[in-house]
């Protein structure tokens, strides 16, 4: 069952405030399409919380990106041994918590195969979530964003219902509502161990009463095959994410040669809008970089995806210098910020209804300005 969204999908039922892009758009936009966003701004997702300020997916990097002014907050989803789902980035949580140093789970350390990639370490899928816990979460990236190691040890892994109960809290409190936008990880992997993701994460929205497409919430993926069984099964909107390189790896699994690059084009994103509501991209798929990482012209996928009736949301918006455009960094120092406000500008000015942000006040900040303008 293909949802229709208006041309931001769900801001403007959730956000009152019409902002206008700037003039520039994305190739071969016309006036009409442009009008026809004129009325709406697009919405703030923060990136695994305020992931440039506190350790991602964490409640409390949730709640600070509440503050900042997000209007979703994403959690990444995987399943405990008991099948419960829970926030962290990948199902191999050595990076993301003190597992490693935890004698009583030393016996768990494994190597597996997920979506074809060797990996080792300590998974979710092994742990009970009265085990996971027991665990603290850690800054992902300590070179890059020192100051977050401050808080390594002091916050629990959330499950997806902790999430959802933070949003609900924290809409009532501010008077506005914040919406959840989970993404589904190695949904093929999960299936294959007798973990799928997909009935808990409908049941866990179901007991909350977020199945209609006109709730605060998107349901996303890198993979194609979860989503098109999520649209037989909730009304949610649902986004095909789309990396800059590579393939869905149910289409790896299934010998489906297509690969993301093949979806953005015209006939891509029409068969993608059979089942989806919009689409989540890689930046560099909108606008590509030349080898010396400064942007060259836009692509058309933004108008293309459009006249799909599809959603375009783009990740990921980061401060640091490594990885902005060149264009945009200040300085040789790769962890220092750049000038994060002109990336904004740029790309919410080639139409986009989205963006992903790992520091979601900066965007939100981008945002104003260009509505006062």
């Amino acid at each position: 069952m293909r949802r229709t969204l208006s041309a931001l999908g769900l801001a403007g039922a959730l956000l009152a405030v019409a902002v206008a892009v700037p003039a520039a758009a994305s190739a071969g936009e016309d006036d009409a399409d442009r009008a026809d966003r004129a009325s709406h701004r697009p919405i703030v997702i923060a990136h695994r919380g305020a992931s440039g300020y506190r350790p991602e997916h964490t409640l409390e990097a949730y709640r600070l990106a509440i503050r900042m002014g997000a209007d979703y907050i994403e959690p990444d989803l995987v399943s405990t041994k008991d099948g419960v789902l829970v926030a962290r980035h990948e199902n191999e949580i050595s990076g993301t918590t003190d597992v490693s140093t935890r004698p009583e789970f030393a016996g768990r350390k494994a190597t597996k195969t997920i979506d074809g990639v060797a990996v080792t370490g300590w998974f979710t899928e092994d742990l009970t979530l009265a085990e996971l816990k027991t665990l603290r979460a850690k800054e992902r990236l300590p070179q890059v964003r020192v100051a977050n190691t401050a808080f390594d040890g002091k916050f629990e892994v959330p499950t997806f219902q902790e999430v959802i109960d933070l949003a609900r809290t924290e809409s009532r409190n501010r008077g506005r509502t914040i919406g959840v936008y989970p993404e589904t990880k190695h949904s093929s992997y999960f299936a294959s161990i007798g973990l799928a993701l997909e009935e808990p994460l409908v049941a866990v929205l179901a007991a909350n009463k977020l199945t209609h497409r006109n709730d605060p919430v998107f349901i996303q993926s890198f993979e194609t095959a979860n989503l098109r069984k999520l649209d037989t099964m909730i009304d949610v909107p649902l986004v095909q994410l789309m990396d800059a390189a590579g393939r869905p790896y149910d289409f790896t699994a299934a010998g489906d040669t297509r690969t993301y690059a093949d979806l953005t084009t015209p006939a891509g994103l029409a068969w993608v809008a059979k089942y989806a509501d919009g689409v989540g991209l890689h930046k560099n798929l909108i606008v590509p970089r030349d080898p010396a990482g400064k942007l060259l012209a836009p692509t058309t996928v933004i108008r293309d995806a459009h006249r799909e009736k599809l959603v375009v949301h783009a990740w990921t918006f980061r401060a640091e210098n490594q990885f902005l455009p060149a264009d945009f960094r200040i300085g040789a120092d790769p962890n220092a910020r750049g000038d994060i406000t002109s990336e904004y500008e740029f790309f919410l000015g080639l139409g986009l209804d989205g963006v992903f942000a790992d520091q979601p006040d900066t965007a939100v900040a981008a945002r104003t300005g260009l509505a006062e303008r």
